[in-house]
């Protein structure tokens, strides 16, 4: 990614640590992996029928 495409500065006009950015970043793809997992979790119960078991392996 180049630094054109990455903010260089916050909200408060200083210029982010990597670290920082690194933070940020983990935990937006944090909440995106949750909500895609609460998305599937959703479907696959969706798809099974009352008393059918789950899948095994």
């Amino acid at each position: 990614m180049s630094e054109e495409t990455v903010p260089q500065q916050g909200g408060t006009g200083q210029p982010k640590g990597l670290l920082q950015q690194m933070e940020e970043l983990m935990a937006a793809l944090n909440a995106d992996l949750s909500a895609l997992d609460a998305d599937l979790q959703a479907a696959g119960h969706a798809d099974r029928r009352p008393g059918e078991e789950e899948p095994v392996g």
